[in-house]
């Protein structure tokens, strides 16, 4: 699993630990029961404060996509299909929004864009 740290990118690096991992997990990368690295070894490989990398893995396990082991470490949790289809989901209007307002100032049509769409998905 590789995480990436943006330092000018001006989202918090804990949100882009959770973020990455979350994708990770979600895209199947990460298995169910799979171990994370150790807080104290993600903090160390990517040069920041383990208090971030806490942050980050404890809003993993707030949002039910990992577990902690006392003394073991953090897991993968099982897959919640809801939970799943709702993040994908909520992804999914976000580029629909975007293109929605991509397609105004170019003039094209409800109907343009659900062509568009057809097209693509054909392929």
């Amino acid at each position: 699993m590789n995480i990436f740290i943006d330092n000018k990118s001006g989202i918090p690096i804990y949100d882009q630990i959770y973020t990455q991992i979350k994708n990770h997990i979600i895209s199947g990368e990460l298995k169910e029961d799979e171990a994370l690295p150790s807080i104290r070894r993600l903090a160390k490989d990517l040069r920041i404060s383990v208090v971030t990398t806490k942050r980050a893995y404890d809003e993993l396990e707030r949002e039910g996509f990992v577990y902690t082991v006392p003394a073991k470490g953090c897991f993968v949790a099982a897959k919640n299909a809801e939970l799943l289809k709702e993040e994908n989901l909520k992804k999914m209007e976000g580029h629909m929004q975007a293109i929605a307002e991509l397609a105004i100032p170019c003039g094209l049509s409800r109907q343009d864009i659900l062509d568009m769409f057809c097209i693509i998905w054909e392929e």
